[in-house]
């Protein structure tokens, strides 16, 4: 092998570059394109991101149901998405590289581990012969072979490791190889390692010699000539972190309990996306969190519900199948009237589905999932970092209107990860919370004249004791009522004080685009930045096209069909059937059009961007 100087080599400026590392389930590329994007954020630059867990946790090694994958697009510019196509596809074995070509863009690079190119790795891929040595491969893309896993053995001789830590260090050169090609720091890095294995000081330098043995591989050999750098994105000033949307969620609770005072129970069921919100607030006991984990998703709404009861903040996180099981104890909620946030990280089905892939299936389910009338207000968030402001929205509607509240995001913007500008105190909403103390005039179901809400009573307060119950109960008394006019009341009542949280959220405006014009292109949830950028790419084609965006689907925004009647034609892109769709035409009589793909992914850009011309061209 020839080794040039790194002085010899092109250094050239790009504005964006999409990155997808991929391996097997236990080649760490979850841990790889983590150290990846906290490198990039420290280098300042804009980014997206988006895991991509297999769907089979021990599918067997080398198989295409256990490729893992971990995408990062970042910028010097503002960007939306982690990426349409690719621009560099690391593959650590066979079945890496043909699940993950199709994305890549012609001309692309490939950067492969070549010794697991193996005869019993490229059959278990599917492939009929090695796709390295595959003319047409090499014509169509760039493609990179380097020996990684002989590489890592390299760096490591004569440490007398065993061969299970040496093979797992492998990932770690493929990350030194990428630090380099895009200017990327490895302090970060080397730092996080330092603190992982503090107290394994052989691993530690095995792990940091691998990392740098990999980038000073990209520094000195002939295999690239070229090194890219994407400068730094223009930022507001102030403190980042680089943050999932299920970090956002904790960061918004925690928020919401020191702003409120209340004391927060999160009951929770683990199930996959909605895991690590229980994982990561059960750091926090020192605030006041208290987190249960319980045996069933019964027993976890269940005991949030009570803490409600018990004047705390009852949060329960769940996906689509645990909130099915959930909805007795969700119509309770409705009932007594409590404060109650019902988080779904939705995830594709139905039944357990596609556990570790994205879909916005859920809809439907909580605006309908329960017997008889009980309406429940419905807020999504649509990034990542807005996970934080959609639970502190969510909480003060609560607690506001004594009402349960659906928090949706989905496995997208739960694992997803950008860049969050950390708020300063005052710049936090205020949330006030006030319980009922006086006990002259006070009835369980008397309610206040605006909010239409009923007291918060704290249980065991003198002259405060009631009773409430899953029985319809009388009009201001509380007491148990079969009356048939007084039951019409109440159910009445409770749908009244859904519908007149209109009067108490922002109207919704236009994203980007002109005011009116041919088309409409309307999302929810994790949908915004596809069509963010879809919009952008169609105005400076020259079409009369805006987007908007509903945060509140339960109830809508109270100047949404005003702004539907400004524009021809209406789009709804969605990662369902049509959920969006069904509720627009049957509120406000319209026919809007959808974009449904329904494929475990986020939708893509250029897929909103052709159906909104198809349709502007009347195809």
């Amino acid at each position: 092998m020839t080794v040039i100087h790194h002085t010899d080599k092109k250094r050239e400026t790009l504005e964006e570059a999409t990155v997808r590392f991929a391996g097997d389930s236990g080649d760490g590329m979850q841990l790889t394109g983590g150290q990846f994007t906290n490198a990039t954020a420290i280098v300042g630059n804009d980014l997206s991101t988006l895991p991509d867990y297999p769907a089979e946790i021990r599918a067997p090694a080398g198989s295409l149901a256990g490729v893992s994958g971990f995408q990062i697009h970042f910028s010097s510019k503002e960007i939306h998405t982690p990426g349409d196509a690719l621009d560099v596809l690391v593959a650590m074995n066979p079945a890496a590289l043909k699940a993950n070509l199709k994305d890549l863009k012609p001309g692309g690079m490939i950067i492969v581990n070549s010794n697991a190119f193996s005869e019993v790795n490229i059959k278990k891929a599917s492939y009929d012969k090695n796709p390295l040595d595959d003319e047409a491969l090499n014509k169509k893309y760039q493609v990179f072979s380097i020996e990684i896993s002989r590489l890592t053995q390299l760096a490591l001789e004569g440490m007398n490791l065993p061969g299970k830590i040496v093979d797992r260090s492998k990932n770690l050169f493929a990350l030194g190889v990428m630090y380099w090609l895009y200017t990327r720091p490895m302090e970060t890095t080397i730092e996080w390692l330092k603190k992982k294995f503090s107290k394994e000081p052989q691993i530690l330098e095995a792990n940091i010699k691998v990392l740098k043995a990999g980038y000073h591989f990209g520094e000195t050999t002939e295999v690239f000539i070229s090194q890219y750098e994407i400068k730094q994105a223009h930022a507001s000033p102030g403190k980042y972190k680089n943050i999932t949307g299920n970090e956002a969620t904790v960061l918004g609770i925690i928020a919401a309990s020191q702003i409120t005072g209340l004391p927060v129970l999160l009951g929770s069921y683990p199930i996959t996306p909605a895991s690590d919100i229980l994982h990561e607030l059960s750091k926090y006991k020192h605030l006041g969190i208290r987190t249960f984990q319980a045996e069933d998703e019964i027993a976890a709404i269940g005991a949030a519900l009570g803490a409600s009861f018990a004047g705390g903040l009852g949060i329960t996180t769940s996906s689509g199948p645990g909130i099915c099981l959930k909805s007795e104890f969700t119509g309770l909620a409705v009932k007594t009237e409590l404060p109650l946030i019902i988080c779904d990280i939705q995830r594709g089905g139905p039944s357990t589905g596609l556990p570790t892939k994205t879909e916005q299936g859920d809809l439907l389910q909580v605006l309908f999932g329960r017997n008889s009338e009980s309406p429940i207000p419905v807020i999504a968030a649509s990034t990542p970092s807005d996970c934080f402001d959609t639970m502190l929205e969510a909480i003060r509607i609560a607690t506001k209107y004594m009402t349960p509240v659906f928090f949706m995001s989905d496995s997208y913007l739960a694992n997803g990860a950008e860049p969050w500008k950390i708020p300063q105190v005052s710049e936090l909403p205020k949330i006030k919370v006030n319980y009922r103390k006086e006990k002259d005039g006070f009835y369980p179901y008397g309610r206040d004249e605006e909010t239409l809400a009923r007291p918060w009573a704290i249980p065991g307060t003198p002259g405060l004791e009631h009773v409430i119950t899953g029985i319809e109960t009388e009009q201001i008394t509380g007491k148990i009522c079969y009356d048939p006019t007084n039951h019409d009341a109440m159910i009445k009542f409770r749908a009244k004080k859904v519908a007149n949280i209109a009067n108490d959220i922002p109207d919704i405006k236009i994203v980007y685009g002109e005011q009116q014009g041919d088309l409409l292109i309307l999302g929810w949830g994790s949908t915004l930045g596809a069509i963010n950028a879809a919009t952008e790419q169609l105005v400076e084609k020259g079409y009369k096209v805006a987007n908007a965006h509903i945060r509140y689907l339960n109830p809508f925004p109270k100047n949404l069909g005003d702004i539907l009647k400004k524009y021809k034609k209406v789009l709804i892109p969605e990662v369902n059937l049509g959920q969006l769709r069904l509720l627009i035409r049957a509120k406000f009589l319209i026919d809007a059009q959808g974009l449904n793909i329904i494929a475990g992914q986020p939708l893509k850009v250029s897929a909103i961007y052709e159906a909104a011309e198809n349709l502007l061209k009347g195809k």
